[in-house]
């Protein structure tokens, strides 16, 4: 399923919420035992997984307990380059072409 065939966030909040179930299912863990490692309630577990609305501390301590940081990195990726400062820098000039010689007519 690709998440950018949604376009509301609820739809998206369903999606996500499916996934970190697979997620947590994959890693044969409970709610129960997800929830207690993660340090929320069962019921704000349950909101998450179900895509009912959560709140981005939720969803980062279950991506601790499911030992899955690089989810953040897939959420928020570190930008290495600025296509701002891209666009400020000069550009480089190409290489120019020499003046054609006009042809001589016979």
């Amino acid at each position: 399923m690709n998440a950018l065939l949604f376009n509301t966030p609820e739809e998206l909040q369903t999606v996500l919420g499916e996934r970190l179930r697979r997620l947590r299912l994959n890693r044969n863990l409970d709610q129960r035992s997800t929830a207690e490692k993660a340090g929320i309630s069962e019921k704000a577990l349950r909101n998450l997984e179900g895509g009912r609305g959560s709140t981005v501390e939720t969803l980062l301590r279950v991506l601790k307990a499911l030992e899955y940081l690089e989810g953040i990195e897939m959420l928020a990726p570190e930008i290495s380059v600025n296509p701002l400062e891209l666009l400020r820098q000069p550009k480089v000039q190409q290489r120019a072409r020499r003046a054609s010689k006009p042809r001589k007519e016979i």
